[in-house]
């Protein structure tokens, strides 16, 4: 082991153990980090960026200099570590991944130093912000994995409790030559999927869809749906699916539905293209205030 080339208070530490510790616990907040904001983790890019956290506070621990205390220095790590980790698509991305890893490191530090003060190591020294003793790793592990389970307790709550009349977004279904953009409100209750593909459904109003396809379908769905498909072309055929569903009241409903050419999601000032989606087709008005003219299921955002 590589051993540090002082002692303070009869405490020997290595410079090892420092970093293999380091590099542990920024990989574990990286990744509740991607967890947290439902972004795909490429273990190689955690990694790169965990191993430069750990180096920073292998020279915060050698180098006894203002520059590794300075808060813009370390703000500047974790802006670095972000981008390493994650390439956030733009600043606004950026900075939410920063305040989640701030969020995640808090926690569990929280946790971890509850733990300690329950445990009472006697050799633990804090210099120039780093902890040095033999506290037993298994203690930052363990305070992690509480974290963890908090915050995952906590955005299950925030996010039950987020006020769906705040949640729209703006979609945009293409075929053939055409295009709509229709306002749809996020509900966290469509869980439908097309049962074969296991594609998300979007439910759109009939009448929205009206300038993108034949009105001979648009005012035969219930008969397409039993059977009668005198009103589908060969070139429709293909593109119609029928989507079974249960709501209250009905218990064996069934939707008429379409794979569209093109699907956008504009959501919070960032569009996405999504192209296993079907489009299932509601004869009825979804919003008696006419605020909204189609359901998006909150899965397809997070994906």
């Amino acid at each position: 082991m590589l051993k540090s080339l002082g002692v303070w208070f009869n405490i020997t530490i290595y410079l090892d153990l420092v970093f293999i510790e380091n590099l542990c616990m920024n990989s574990i907040i990286l990744f509740t980090t991607g967890l947290v904001t439902k972004t795909k983790n490429k273990i190689i890019k955690i990694l790169i960026s965990s191993t430069l956290g750990a180096a920073y506070a292998i020279g915060k621990y050698l180098v006894d200099n203002r520059m590794y205390s300075n808060i813009l220095v370390q703000i500047g790590l974790a802006f670095a570590m972000i981008y390493i980790a994650f390439s956030p698509r733009n600043i606004k991305w950026l900075l939410k991944y920063v305040i989640i890893f701030y969020l995640t490191s808090f926690v569990f530090g929280g946790c971890a130093f509850a733990l300690l003060y329950y445990v009472k190591p006697q050799d633990i020294l804090y210099n120039n912000g780093i902890l040095k003793g033999t506290y037993p790793i298994k203690i930052a592990f363990l305070g992690a994995i509480v974290g963890l389970i908090t915050l995952n307790i906590a955005f299950k709550l925030i996010k039950n409790r987020l006020n769906k009349n705040d949640m729209f977004c703006n979609i945009k279904i293409g075929y053939k030559d055409n295009e709509i953009i229709v306002r749809a409100i996020i509900d966290s209750g469509n869980l439908l999927k097309e049962p074969i593909t296991g594609a998300e459904v979007v439910v759109v109003e009939k009448e929205k869809l009206k300038e993108i396809i034949d009105e001979k379908i648009l005012n035969n769905i219930e008969a397409i749906i039993f059977g009668q498909y005198e009103a589908l072309s060969d070139e429709y055929i293909s593109r119609f699916r029928l989507i079974p569903f249960s709501s209250l009241g009905k218990q064996n409903g069934m939707l008429l539905g379409f794979k569209p050419d093109l699907f956008e999601v504009e959501f919070d000032g960032i569009i996405t293209k999504n192209d296993n989606v079907v489009v299932a087709i509601y004869d009825k008005e979804i919003s008696k205030k006419r605020q909204y003219f189609a359901i998006v299921g909150l899965d397809l955002l997070e994906k």
